[in-house]
């Protein structure tokens, strides 16, 4: 959806109050509940993939072995692997509740 000109533009403070509302929900099915509301099932899908190649990525997984399991684009799973290295942290963080096991670390 297109902003008007005349509104400010509020990104990072639309970011934060999103943030917010996932961090006040409590446990797995009300996030849940959450995405399918606020996502449409494509969001989801490209959500799900992304999700999906981060612990293979980080046991070492071929990209092309990771697409054959997965059926997730080769160019997805390249992009997940940049933003594990170079990205904000939140797979980290993800991955560090998730499955402790396969944490890389504090990078």
């Amino acid at each position: 959806m297109k902003r008007l000109a005349s509104q400010p533009d509020n990104a990072n403070d639309a970011l934060d109050a999103l943030a917010e509302a996932l961090a006040c929900l409590q446990g797995r099915d009300d996030v849940r509940a959450f995405l399918l509301d606020l996502c449409t099932p494509a969001e989801l899908e490209a959500m799900t993939d992304r999700w999906r190649v981060v612990p293979l990525l980080l046991e070492g997984v071929p990209y092309r072995e990771i697409h054959s399991r997965t059926q997730v684009s080769v160019t997805t799973v390249g992009r997940v692997a940049r933003t594990i290295d170079h990205g904000a942290g939140g797979y980290a963080a993800a991955i560090r509740h998730s499955h402790p096991e396969l944490h890389p670390g504090d990078t």
